[in-house]
């Protein structure tokens, strides 16, 4: 058996012949592959995975000049899974002989694993809608061709395809870093970024690298905050190119700023907050980050301060059988936004799935003994002596 790569016909017949899963998964990236490897690993046959595009396709919008800012390392010899690896045996770094990876690198990783375990990736398919179905026990997910069923959903879409593209008045005239193909398309010497995390910081790395002049405006002023948790703080790798930036003279940051809002006049944009205001002669490029894939969903979860409520299963709180992997998971201060973190998640998620179908879960300890099994959160803390 091969990957199955289709058009919506074919999806249309296939789905006529297996109309019916036992769990489907919704996204083939990195936490829609991962979860179905942990899956065939348990002797799971009877599922599927959607997509809507292609295997990895959020990798393959990155930015040219985008890389993992976490390092990929094989060190399988001494019982280390690489860092950015979704399946256990498997190594991005073996693979390119690259330590950061860039998106369309990743995606063929997530390609390769895909076919070689021949898991069920059905692409070009768009899953509309997914509604409770009582007399099925289960879901029943649109797609255009037609409703599959199935008794357990896991949603792995993902982030990076559902940009926050309106965080204050006036984002709509700015230009969102997701929305950028190449920064060497870029036309101008002067830019402004909104925005100082991760992506931001790497947006201006990039430009800096390209000779332009360029200036962050940040809330918290990021670059600044010394948690170890690279969840809310920069990584080494960023901060060590964001001071090979600032050497050059080409970058300026600026904290403790909240934009209100971005108007347009003759000379090009006016960025203001509440008591200072910054104008750009480019389009201001916004690094506000992303809403999630979650709110395609929303009704089929509680929400709080902006996140799913999950179960200690990372099932729907109030919709159960309906699962949640990936970036947008949280546990209280625990956030698995990296591939790292939210890998550890795919073996307690089979678990539950695997005692509701009645199936051994005695496979699943190898995922314990290689530490992707993480099922006690009291250990998820940064406390660090030096």
């Amino acid at each position: 058996m091969i990957i199955i790569l289709v058009n919506y016909t074919r999806v249309s017949s296939l789905m006529k012949k297996l109309e019916t899963y036992d769990v489907v998964i919704v996204g083939a990236g990195a936490a829609g592959i991962g979860m179905g490897v942990v899956l065939r690993d348990l002797g799971l046959e009877n599922f599927a995975i959607l997509e809507r595009h292609q295997i990895g396709e959020s990798f393959r919008r990155w930015p040219q000049e985008m890389n993992f800012i976490t390092p990929s390392f094989p060190g399988h010899g001494f019982g280390q899974l690489d860092l950015n690896a979704i399946a256990r045996k498997t190594s991005p770094a073996i693979i390119f002989r690259r330590e950061h990876l860039n998106g369309n690198q990743y995606a063929k990783y997530l390609e390769i694993i895909a076919d070689r375990i021949s898991l069920p990736v059905h692409t070009g398919v768009e899953v509309q809608k997914i509604e409770v179905s009582p007399q099925c026990h289960g879901f029943g997910i649109h797609v255009p061709d037609g409703v599959i069923q199935a008794q357990f959903v896991i949603w792995a879409a993902g982030e990076f395809q559902y940009p926050n593209l309106n965080p204050f008045p006036g984002a709509d005239l700015c230009l969102h870093n997701s929305q950028v193909d190449s920064w060497t398309q870029l036309q101008g010497d002067e830019f402004t970024i909104l925005g100082g995390y991760e992506s931001g910081m790497d947006a201006a790395v990039n430009l800096v690298a390209l000779g332009k002049k360029v200036k962050v405006l940040d809330r918290s002023g990021t670059w600044g905050n010394t948690d170890p948790d690279p969840s809310v703080s920069l990584s080494p790798y960023t901060l060590q190119r964001v001071e090979l930036c600032c050497s050059t003279g080409r970058l300026e940051l600026i904290g403790n700023v909240a934009i209100e809002e971005v108007t347009a006049i003759p000379s090009g944009y006016a960025i203001h907050s509440e008591y200072d205001k910054w104008i750009s002669p480019t389009q201001p490029i916004i690094c506000t980050g992303f809403e999630g894939s979650l709110k395609r969903i929303a009704n089929l979860f509680n929400w709080s301060d902006g996140y799913a409520r999950l179960n200690d299963e990372d099932e729907s709180t109030i919709t159960p059988g309906l699962f949640v992997v990936g970036p947008s998971v949280r546990h209280d201060k625990a956030i698995f936004c990296f591939i790292y973190k939210f890998r550890q998640r795919f073996a307690v998620v089979a678990n539950s799935i695997a005692r509701r179908l009645d199936l051994d879960p005695a496979a699943l300890e190898v995922y314990r003994d290689e530490g992707m099994f993480l099922d006690d959160l009291s250990c998820c803390d940064n406390d660090c002596i030096c």
